[in-house]
């Protein structure tokens, strides 16, 4: 007897699906996987990646945590980062957080629930670099929309300063980092303008995105 039978019983019926749709579909994902991108983006179960940039399965790399956070000692992200440049060669490595993160609310609110207040840190790192511009916000929602805007961005020259990052360009691979934005509200995407695609437009394209924010 299997545990969760209706779990099961959605794969058989999504497997077969696919399969009517498009024949043969999981003995070509099964030979290789060849994406162009790697996401990194919230462990929260509302943002599904795939379905949000309607990619099929093999298409899209990704690697999800609570609040979207890249850290230079976090050996399972890096590891992500290192495989998806160096052996799957993908050309875009985006870095996608949502608004109504409870992560970022959390950090915000001093919120306690035990081991993961450790890597909420990480945010209130980031509130800290912007205290001065997110005082200015008397609306609390509007503030933690901005905080989740801000976090992004600093995800992504994060990840512009990995070494596996700074290797990729110096040899004159292809690759360009992003930041983007997802609403819960309607499912749409927002582009927040930080398109990396060398070690030498990293801190100009980080203070321009941070300027027209801060700017508002």
């Amino acid at each position: 007897m299997k545990f969760l039978p209706n779990l099961f019983a959605n794969n058989v019926q999504w497997a077969q699906q696919v399969e009517q749709q498009e024949p043969g579909f999981f003995k070509s994902l099964s030979d290789q996987q060849n994406p162009e991108y790697l996401w990194i983006g919230c462990a929260d179960s509302r943002v599904p990646a795939n379905e949000i940039v309607g990619l099929k399965p093999g298409e899209l790399f990704v690697h999800r945590n609570v609040a979207n956070c890249v850290v230079h000692t976090d050996l399972n992200c890096l590891s992500v980062i290192q495989y998806a440049v160096e052996v799957l060669k993908v050309k875009h490595i985006i870095v996608t957080g949502h608004y109504g993160c409870g992560g970022i609310n959390s950090a915000m609110n001093n919120a306690k629930f035990g081991l993961v207040d450790n890597w909420l840190r990480h945010i209130k790192d980031v509130q800290h670099k912007h205290s001065a511009h997110l005082k200015t916000f008397s609306d609390p929602v509007a503030k933690q929309d901005r905080l989740t805007e801000l976090h992004v961005i600093e995800q992504v020259m994060n990840v512009a300063h990995t070494s596996i990052v700074q290797d990729a360009w110096s040899r004159g691979q292809e690759l360009q980092l992003h930041s983007w934005i997802y609403s819960l509200k309607d499912g749409k995407l927002t582009d927040l303008d930080t398109c990396i695609s060398s070690a030498e437009e990293a801190t100009g394209t980080y203070l321009a995105a941070i300027e027209k924010l801060t700017s508002k």
